[in-house]
């Protein structure tokens, strides 16, 4: 026995000693840096805009097709974020803003844009840094067609169990407050620093920007750039201007375009919406079972480790017999506690292949689009962002040709 115990101290001794008590160390730092969230449950209402704005004062905007965040996903979070579900939700995500704005009253029309080859008076884009069905975080960039940041906030929200019951779900999606939220901040900010002659160069500068695209020999001197890379108007073309009347035409086409990618990005959500919910439900409680199962490894590691040096000291401190064979049974007992918790890692790796498993299902297919112009039917094909690069080719000869008529 005294040789087995002799073995057993020799060889775990250089391993355990110059390693696990780093592992102690580092374990119970993170056990110490281990955070707690707070769920919240208050609901934050869209504010309306107690002002009468008239229409000429009203601002469009435009939501670009968020980030999906991929290359800042946390490393923690890496194996249990699925791509192909960050990239179906970097058009659903938009979608539903676009939706909160619009029924907020304080806009114009609001949009969610395929690219930016249409400016629009106030520009949104989003990137998102997380989402697990348990919680949710973007980060929200806002400028205007001159080039002036409005602001970047980061938005977060973590919702209990509560919020995925059938009844809830019949109301608002599980992260409406999100929405709510960035759409208050966007009328609280428009409110507090944009006045009306500011409005009215903001939705100037977005119509000459649009002209420019195609005619830029037409209407480049209008706009300036300063060294900021804020625009600024020179000078304006007159109201009666017949090559910017045609360029209202044909902005107003671009804008019936847009209309039908809406109903298009409308019936992807609708579509993505039942597995999608199945998902972020699923992914809930696979996230909290996640959580329970490295807290549970943590503490087997712990323990383990201290079993195993405690052992160490105890086999090798030179006593009797006793102390020894105890020393060699808390080596034991401490090795399997830090087994254990490597099977509770692999349980959870299970966990980790089925979220991955979840998101299989959401595909994105783009049917043609058929549009009758007045001299001939064209056919758009490809995905949505490819048939709007289509739509923008037209428009240019659609362009060319009336120019050419005057």
């Amino acid at each position: 026995m005294r040789a087995v115990v002799a073995s057993v101290a020799t060889l775990l001794e250089r391993v355990a000693l110059r390693n696990l008590g780093g592992l102690i160390l580092v374990a119970f730092f993170i056990s110490a840096c281990s955070t707690h969230t707070v769920k919240s449950t208050t609901y934050t209402p869209v504010i309306q805009d107690s002002q009468d704005v008239a229409e000429e004062y009203l601002l469009d905007v435009g939501i670009a097709i968020f980030d999906p965040g991929i290359d800042e996903i946390d490393k923690d979070e890496e194996e249990t974020t699925n791509h192909e579900i960050r990239v179906a939700e970097s058009r659903y995500a938009p979608y539903l803003l676009a939706e909160t704005l619009q029924r907020s009253g304080n806009w114009g029309i609001v949009r969610l844009m395929p690219n930016n080859a249409s400016p629009m008076d106030v520009i949104i884009t989003g990137t998102i840094l997380q989402s697990n069905g348990e919680a949710m975080r973007i980060r929200v960039n806002v400028n205007d067609s001159t080039g002036r940041q409005w602001y970047t906030k980061t938005y977060d929200q973590v919702i209990s169990q509560f919020s995925y019951d059938p009844s809830q779900r019949q109301k608002d999606d599980p992260f409406q407050i999100i929405y709510n939220n960035i759409t208050n901040d966007l009328l609280a900010f428009r409110n507090a620093n944009i006045s009306q002659s500011r409005i009215t160069e903001i939705r100037t500068v977005s119509e000459i920007l649009f002209a420019q695209r195609f005619s830029s020999e037409a209407f480049d001197n209008y706009l300036t750039e300063d060294r900021r890379g804020n625009i600024q108007i020179v000078s304006l073309p007159a109201q009666n201007d017949p090559v910017l009347q045609r360029v209202r035409d044909i902005r107003e086409r671009d804008f019936m375009f847009i209309d039908t990618v809406q109903d298009y990005y409308a019936t992807y959500v609708r579509q993505m919406r039942l597995p999608y919910d199945s998902w972020r439900e699923q992914s809930y409680y696979e996230t909290i079972t996640l959580r329970e199962l490295e807290d549970s490894a943590r503490r087997r590691f712990i323990a383990g480790a201290a079993a195993v040096v405690g052992g160490l000291a105890a086999a090798t401190s030179g006593g009797n017999y006793a102390t020894q064979a105890g020393g060699a049974v808390g080596v034991g007992a401490g090795a399997y506690l830090i087994k254990s918790g490597f099977d509770k890692r692999a349980e959870a790796r299970i966990h980790m292949e089925a979220l991955e498993e979840l998101g299989q299902s959401l595909e994105n297919q783009v049917a043609p689009q058929v549009i009758n112009l007045e001299d001939r039917t064209i056919t758009l094909t490809g995905s949505v962002e490819e048939q709007y690069g289509q739509w923008r080719e037209i428009l240019a000869d659609l362009y060319a040709a009336e120019i050419g008529e005057l």
